[in-house]
């Protein structure tokens, strides 16, 4: 059988990942999952052209990062037919939720939460907060991801909405935040660069995207001067970023004070899932509407554990 991912991009190494995962799973059962999407800035246009093509390929099932739930829904998804379809990553909206039959990834809103945790680590009695993303408002995944943050930062109950953090809990946004389009590196570590510079009073940064630490060494050497030099008034920033599962040499910036905590997304365990899935709704047996895989928190060698959470 063949399956395909449509990822937002395919240069970015948390796909490549989940690709891998797939594609090894996939080959142990004599099975083919093919990683589709362009390279560079994501871009729903873009994505639901690659989706088009995967539709006309005749698959035994597809997997979607959506880009933008409504769109590809007035799209290329008009033309799923009788194709397995599964979400990942980034779901479809409750409107177009219909159309996919499991969701398998993180749990967006938990995860968001377990950010805002990790924030409450370094800062116990609030701070303020600036968010970094590379995608856009519209990213349903976004959205979960800062709801959560917002919501336990602010004490805000599970159910309810969450607007910006305006004190509650002793926590507020700065009003230059969230940042978006820190889609590579020098992009993302021109924001913060730009930020810490300005006088700003943040103190708590959460980079919803991995493309800070892309290269380790890149980003020791165009922050770690600033950081140092903050570090010197007190007023180094506690920084937390969402990444792919750490390798050694962006660890090494936890146990060198450069970043606060990573929480990583086990990448290759999301594609696994998801050729499971895909082969068991090719198979016409019955699958979960969502398979979540857990996720785990980095903190430097010298501070107790977190427990992974599902």
């Amino acid at each position: 059988m063949q399956f395909a991912l449509v990822a937002k991009r395919v240069d970015h190494r948390y796909f490549i990942l989940i690709g891998e995962g797939c594609a090894e799973a996939a080959r142990a059962q004599g099975d083919s999952c093919l990683l589709l999407g362009t390279s560079g800035v994501a871009h729903f246009r873009l994505q639901n052209s690659v989706l088009e093509q995967a539709l006309a390929k005749n698959l035994d099932g597809i997997a979607l990062s959506a880009t933008h739930s409504k769109w590809l829904a007035d799209h290329a998804l008009k033309r799923l037919g009788q194709t397995p379809l599964i979400t990942f990553d980034s779901d479809l909206e409750p409107a177009e939720r219909h159309l996919r039959r499991s969701y398998v990834g993180l749990d967006s809103l938990a995860f968001g939460q377990r950010l805002g945790m990790l924030a409450q680590r370094f800062r116990p009695q609030g701070g303020k907060l600036c968010i970094l993303s590379a995608g856009g408002p519209h990213d349903i995944s976004y959205q979960e991801h800062l709801k959560g943050i917002r919501q336990q930062l602010g004490g805000i109950p599970s159910h309810e909405g969450a607007d910006r953090l305006n004190g509650e809990n002793g926590w507020s946004e700065s009003d230059r935040c969230p940042l978006f389009g820190a889609d590579n590196q020098q992009r993302a570590l021109f924001q913060l660069t730009t930020l810490l510079s300005s006088g700003s009073e943040v103190d708590t940064i959460i980079s919803l995207s991995p493309w800070l630490v892309y290269r380790a060494d890149t980003y020791r050497r165009q922050l770690g001067p600033l950081l140092a030099e903050l570090d010197e008034k007190d007023a180094q920033p506690a920084i937390i970023i969402i990444t792919p599962e750490p390798d050694a040499a962006r660890r090494a910036l936890l146990d060198e004070g450069l970043v606060q905590a990573y929480l990583s997304t086990e990448s290759r365990e999301i594609g696994r899932q998801i050729y499971r899935t895909l082969k068991r709704l090719a198979q016409g047996e019955p699958v979960s509407e969502k398979v979540l895989v857990e996720s785990r928190a980095y903190l430097p060698q010298s501070s107790p554990d977190i427990p992974a959470e599902h």
